[in-house]
């Protein structure tokens, strides 16, 4: 219960504090609604699953030898027995109080199960979501400003070819040829097993584990930057501003970033926003195949097993995480457009 109330006392105030800051800018019904949708699917769709969660959570052998009245108290006991209407009802009031609920398969709250598993995923997908902006942001404007040349037609054909594989399936060839054939890479987890390395040694040991499912995120979604900055770079190049800089005697790297490729920034941040909710479900499947600890491992597991609450609180975080990153993401685009700010105001 300790950690269930410190999970309450640092939960609801954090809370608070950005439904306010959504309140003052006039975007609180827009997240308010969207967040409705996502609690009531989140409940829902887990019990649309085929299967018996209570075969799941004790196995065939177990339920064979346990009597209809045994049986009838555990159901009691995970609320299974209960209708979707009052099992909605408990949800919602325990989620009021920061509780997520108790996990079947790992027999512990789900707030200690995701809090031991959301960090790995949020390193996976934070570098992934950084890495592929930058990336696909710098070869789009180079792409663009070399329109027509050998490089652009290079990163068109190679952005199609790695835009059209799933994040998962590159995952699984890196897994075989780097990591199996290779062994240049760790298979699977975070961190070596059965190792007390700490400080320097422990982050390198991190990021050795890391390396392959970030190039597999990164490299899967560098190319819708990619296109967009290119497309706005295009758009840029012969507009009144860039004649004036370079008439001003600036050079063409400033000319480049300073000016077009400043400007060819908003519509990238606009798709990164965009981004986000598909980067985050490639980082689910792609821990997945890595075995990597995160919260699409979890899920792995309370799909399997049938946990609801687990499945509940996974969901939850992984939308509310894509909502926040949308929110930062419109902040700063106001900060990038002065005419969006002034609107906001």
């Amino acid at each position: 219960m300790r950690g269930t109330d410190s999970l309450e006392q640092t939960l609801i105030p954090g809370v608070t504090k950005l439904v306010l800051g959504w309140a003052a800018r006039g975007r609180l019904w827009d997240y308010l609604i969207a967040f409705a949708i996502i609690l009531g699917l989140n409940f829902f769709l887990p019990r649309c699953m085929p299967g018996d969660p209570f075969l799941a959570i004790y196995g065939e052998e177990a339920v064979l030898h346990l009597s209809p009245q045994v049986q009838a108290e555990l159901m009691a006991q995970y609320g299974l027995n209960e209708p979707w209407l009052t099992q909605l009802w408990y949800y919602l009031r325990n989620l009021c109080h920061g509780q997520l609920g108790y996990s079947y398969y790992y027999t512990t709250p789900v707030s200690h199960v995701l809090l031991g598993a959301l960090p790995w995923t949020l390193l996976l997908a934070g570098g992934s979501l950084l890495l592929s902006f930058l990336i696909g942001t710098v070869l789009g404007i180079e792409s663009a400003w070399r329109r027509g040349q050998t490089l652009d037609r290079g990163l068109l054909t190679g952005v199609m070819l790695t835009g059209s594989l799933p994040d998962y399936f590159l995952g699984a060839v890196l897994l075989l040829l780097v990591a199996g054939g290779l062994g240049l890479f760790p298979l699977s987890g975070a961190v070596t097993a059965y190792t007390n390395w700490h400080g320097p040694r422990l982050w390198a040991d991190v990021l050795h584990h890391l390396v392959l499912p970030l190039v597999a995120v990164t490299v899967a979604h560098v190319g819708g930057f990619y296109l967009m900055s290119r497309n706005a770079m295009l758009r840029n190049l012969h507009r009144p501003f860039i004649l004036t800089a370079r008439s001003k005697g600036l050079t063409e790297t400033a000319v480049r970033y300073r000016h077009a490729g400043r400007n060819a920034l908003l519509p990238v941040v606009t798709e990164a926003g965009v981004a986000a909710a598909r980067l985050m479900t490639g980082v689910l499947f792609v821990e997945t195949v890595f075995a990597y600890p995160g919260v699409g491992s979890v899920i792995y597991q309370a799909l399997q097993a049938r946990d609801y609450p687990l499945l509940q609180g996974a969901f939850l975080v992984v939308t509310v995480t894509v909502l926040i990153l949308n929110y930062a993401l419109e902040v700063l685009y106001g900060r990038l457009d002065a005419r969006v700010r002034d609107h906001a105001h």
